[in-house]
């Protein structure tokens, strides 16, 4: 396992969830639900099993993460020698299959990198990977379906879909991965910004359920995100 089990951070949509290490992967995510086979599987393996990569590209001095207030939206601040910039990931707990990641600089300048790795069934099966238009990564593997949008310029490079791009003070650089039927039009876009509001809004509406209990109020609401988001 590439990192400690205590090193990865859940995001869900009531449906599945995904595991995100402090280093920027997504190493587990089964879709569309808990009990569907995963396409990224590499926390029980390596790269090759399956994982989505964005991190600086050089190492950085500092990780820092937290949950948003009462949500299950991640924030995962990375500084680097040139700034400091946070990728925010979440999975909207709404009708469809979504996986947002935004980076968002807050300082400086920051070079990212991204690496996509779907490996369908548990990291046994390549999907045939083409592109839609200039931002838009169709991969299909029998059944399955997985949409990449970005406005990021991306290629494929042994068998994975790779890039770089750089972000600077105030600026946001979005991800969005859906999940849909070969046999079927691909998942609609969605407006990532939009997405993260509705997030959060549908998280707090769930923990703010909870009356203040003292000094353990944020530790019972926490535990109630993730009761709830195992649902």
């Amino acid at each position: 396992m590439a990192l400690r089990i205590e090193d990865y951070a859940l995001i869900g949509d009531c449906k599945t969830a995904a595991l995100v290490g402090r280093d920027g992967s997504i190493d587990w995510l089964c879709w569309p639900r808990f009990d569907s086979a995963a396409c990224f599987a590499s926390m029980l393996g390596t790269a090759e099993n399956g994982r989505w990569l964005i991190a600086p590209k050089d190492p950085p001095l500092a990780v820092r993460r937290r949950y948003g207030p009462g949500t299950l939206v991640l924030e995962t601040e990375f500084e680097t020698e040139t700034g400091r910039a946070a990728i925010v990931d979440f999975m909207p707990p709404a009708d469809g299959a979504y996986l947002v990641r935004i980076v968002v600089g807050r300082s400086g300048r920051v070079l990212f990198q991204t690496e996509l790795v779907l490996r369908f069934n548990y990291g046994a099966i390549v999907p045939w990977v083409n592109r839609l238009d200039d931002n838009t990564i169709n991969a299909i593997a029998g059944p399955e379906r997985v949409i990449l949008r970005t406005p990021v310029a991306l290629y494929g490079e042994d068998l994975r879909t790779v890039g770089e791009f750089a972000v600077e003070a105030g600026q946001s650089v979005p991800f969005v991965l859906s999940y849909g039927a070969s046999f079927q039009n691909p998942p609609a876009p969605i407006d990532p910004l939009n997405a993260l509001a509705r997030t959060e809004a549908f998280w707090r509406q769930w923990s703010d359920r909870c009356p203040e209990v003292g000094r353990w109020t944020e530790s019972v609401k926490r535990s109630l995100i993730t009761l709830k988001a195992l649902t």
